[in-house]
Parts: structure tokens; sequence; C-alpha cells
């Protein structure tokens, strides 16, 4: 809103208790002002037209700003609690979600997808949190594209992995997924919505076993 010194009111000719009341300006305070204004304005030199009308079309477009503000608010808040009742929709659903690293119980393992990038073998390794080898997996792709693939959980040598975080890195064909020069495919993972949280930053989905993602990483609701 438009704001007056205390200098303004005064030489409008008001007195400090009526300064003192308020310094934020309505409509009718506004009006009330210039109304003043005009009637203690010097005879021999009048208010100008050009001015006056301009601090009239000022005040309109301060009033507009607040106004359109005020409606962007509201249209904000419509649209955020109909996004979180559609992602409250999503509860039991299975949601394939990207990952870098997924937090799994002993033995719990994984089942996903792994966008190949054309027909042939991927080879996947799965590293835990120390940057050790578990196991390493081939996925046939039959095109270019997502491809499933389903970890059991168990290492190299058959026994249930210990309970921890997990990466997946994937390469197409036979090369070293742990190569520093590794081009590295995208991999996505399957998990049950349990619950959805509402953050400063936006939606949350709750996935089972994974912990929170952001509703911008899911790919698609089964």
């Amino acid at each position: 809103m438009t704001t007056i010194s205390g200098t303004d009111y005064a030489s409008l000719g008001l007195g400090q208790q009526q300064a003192t009341r308020s310094t934020s300006l309505g409509q009718a305070d506004f009006l009330h002002l210039m109304t003043e204004q005009l009637k203690n304005q010097d005879p021999l030199k009048p208010l100008d037209n050009n001015q006056f009308l301009g601090q009239l079309a000022q005040f309109s477009t301060v009033q507009g700003i607040d106004s359109m503000q005020g409606a962007m608010a509201a249209m904000a808040s419509v649209m955020e609690s109909d996004q979180t009742l559609r992602a409250a929709a999503l509860v039991g659903h299975e949601a394939l979600v990207s990952v870098d690293a997924v937090p799994l119980q002993r033995g719990a393992g994984l089942r996903g997808e792994v966008v190949a990038a054309a027909a042939g073998p991927v080879t996947m390794d799965v590293v835990d949190a120390n940057g050790v080898r578990v196991r390493r997996m081939t996925v046939e792709a039959a095109d270019k594209g997502a491809t499933a693939f389903e970890w059991d959980g168990l290492d190299e040598a058959g026994n249930p992995a210990t309970a921890g975080t997990y990466s997946f890195r994937a390469v197409s064909g036979a090369t070293d997924p742990s190569a520093k020069d590794a081009e590295l495919l995208p991999i996505r993972a399957n998990a049950r919505v349990d619950s959805v949280s509402i953050e400063p930053g936006g939606l949350y989905l709750n996935l089972a076993g994974m912990g929170s993602v952001p509703l911008s990483a899911v790919h698609r609701i089964g």
C-alpha cells in the first residue's frame, strides 16, 4: 500500500494526531487527503491537473498490484490444496522413481528399470555405502529404453546383503560400471507409497523402505 510520511501530512495542513493514526492508506484515506490537499493549496500556485491525475493513477496502480497479489496468493493456495489431494490418492500405489542411492533392509532386494541405450546386454553393479561391489548382474535389453530388472537382495556368495544404503550402477555392454569414464544408464526403482508429506520444498512421497522422494522424481504410478 502507498505510505505517507509525517512531513507529507504537515504539507497538507493535517495535524500530528491525524498523521499518527495510520501509515497505510486505504481508498477513503487517499480521497480524504486529496480533498485536504485541494482545500489547502496555494491559490496563486494551484495543483497542476496533470500532477493531480498522476497521483490518482499512481494510487490506482498500487491498488491494482495489491489486488493482483491477493488473487495470485489465493490461486496458489487453491492449486497447492488440489495437488495435495491428488497426491494423497497415490497412497498404496506402486511408484517408479529415479534413484541414486536406496536405503534397504537386510536382504530386501529391489525391483526397477534401467534405461538401456540400445538393445543388448546391460551390466549392473550393486554397490554398498563404502563403495564395495556387493553383486554384479547382467540384464538383457530387448530394445532401447526401459528394461525391467530385479535384485534378490543377495550378495555374490548368495548371502543376504546387510542393511544399509546401496547404489546401482549400470552400463551398456560388458564394460565395468565402476570405471571412471563409464557412461552410466539411468535407473529407476519401484516402491509402495506409504504416505504424502507437505514440505517447504513441495510435496514428497514417503516410500516403503526407501524414505522420502520429491513428487518430481516420480516417473510412473502403477
